[in-house]
């Protein structure tokens, strides 16, 4: 696998990945999240969480954006 060079993040994450990024203490906690509507669910077609998605659903989710931006 090719190494980003530092402070470059992928635009798409793995689960595992996206449950970090969200701050989750776990896989299973993010999944959780998910089924609770916290954060949307992977790209259509993949098993890939779009930053930019998972970044809009928490602000609407804390009270930053306002529904249904």
């Amino acid at each position: 696998m090719t190494r980003l060079p530092i402070g470059l993040r992928p635009r798409r994450l793995s689960r595992e990945q996206a449950a970090k990024y969200c701050g989750c203490d776990s896989v299973a906690a993010f999944d959780d999240w998910l089924r609770r509507g916290i954060v949307p669910k992977a790209t259509r077609g993949t098993t890939r969480w779009d930053c930019k998605a998972i970044d809009r659903a928490l602000d609407r989710h804390s009270g930053l954006l306002s529904y249904p931006e």
